[in-house]
């Protein structure tokens, strides 16, 4: 079926055009009662208003937000550290009567979506680097989180700090270590990281986690060489256990392993009180996000918890603001028992 025009409908329901537009875009223009008869008489024959691409383009707004996520859709979105960021962005979009556009940080471009969206939020660096360039380019604004992008305001936490102490309460002299980490190579396998460079090492949180997991280490005199380092390429449960499974099966055995992630560090404890370790007795755990998860479990894990709702809230708020600044939010250090 032809897609109806303005042309065809002021036609059809014999008035002019401009009393068709003014029913949807300027309803001041017309009287109640004649205004509520276009509109129904456009329902009828199955017209729902002007072209709102063109509408778009001619004013420059659309009250859409897209989010930029770091990987795939069906990845992050399963991701619980991603799902309550998104809440918290779709909260306050809701709020103020925006509409969230979620774009995979694996796409090819953004240019498909430039011209129909208000801004960008974007979530962690793009797995597609080229995404990153276009966001620099293109002139809509633009709101990064635990990530940064020059001249653009950034929401973080600070995650060397975060990682430093949660590394320093848990570990002692002489202690054996082994890391979990999350993308710090360019591989899609669970592995060793070995003489690998390091991806984004200049902008990736997981490499300031990293960097916080060096200072505490190197405080108690502990070297960690790169083959007791593993690069899990997603925070997933299957990559998750393959690590533990590995690192559990090492001669010697570490006694302290550092997670990225409350997901690598739950799988881990589990594999490791299926194998009848202690822990924390033979064995000392910390994680990093406060996942809910991660506060069920006994022993009760050590993690560094950060608000995911409310980094998303403020993304949200910052990008509406205008403004161009940056924040770094609070962060809690828990203890727990697995340390």
């Amino acid at each position: 079926m032809k897609k109806l025009t303005l042309k065809d409908v002021a036609k059809q329901l014999g008035v002019s055009t401009a009393t068709i537009s003014n029913a949807f875009n300027r309803p001041d223009q017309l009287s109640a009662s004649k205004r509520t008869e276009i509109l129904d008489a456009c329902k009828r024959i199955g017209y729902t208003g002007p072209n709102r691409a063109a509408q778009i383009l001619r004013k420059g707004q659309s009250n859409i937000v897209a989010l930029v996520l770091a990987d795939s859709l069906d990845y992050m979105v399963t991701d619980p550290v991603a799902n309550t960021f998104i809440q918290g962005v779709s909260r306050v979009l809701r709020e103020n009567h925006k509409h969230l556009l979620l774009y995979a940080g694996d796409s090819e471009s953004i240019i498909d979506v430039v011209d129909f969206v208000d801004g960008f939020i974007c979530y962690g660096a793009p797995r597609n680097p080229d995404l990153s360039v276009q966001l620099k380019q293109q002139n809509k604004p633009v709101v990064t989180v635990d990530f940064n992008l020059e001249g653009s305001p950034a929401i973080n936490i600070d995650n060397e700090q975060a990682s430093y102490e949660i590394a320093k309460a848990a570990l002692k002299p002489g202690d054996k270590v082994a890391i979990l980490g999350l993308r710090l190579i360019e591989s899609p396998n669970t592995c060793r990281i070995y003489d690998s460079p390091l991806l984004d090492a200049e902008s990736s949180i997981t490499h300031r986690r990293l960097d916080g997991y060096f200072q505490a280490l190197k405080e108690v005199d502990i070297k960690v060489e790169s083959d007791w380092i593993w690069n899990l390429p997603e925070n997933a449960g299957m990559y998750a256990v393959q690590a533990a499974k590995e690192v559990l099966s090492c001669h010697p055995r570490p006694n302290v392993i550092l997670c990225m992630s409350d997901i690598i560090a739950l799988e881990l404890l589990q594999c490791a009180l299926s194998m009848g370790i202690d822990v924390p007795g033979e064995l000392r755990i910390t994680g990093f996000d406060g996942i809910e998860e991660a506060a069920r479990t006994r022993p009760y894990m050590a993690t560094v918890c950060q608000s995911s709702v409310e980094k998303g809230m403020q993304s949200a708020r910052l990008l509406l603001s205008g403004e161009n600044k940056s924040m770094s939010l609070p962060y809690e250090v828990r203890l727990g028992e697995t340390i």
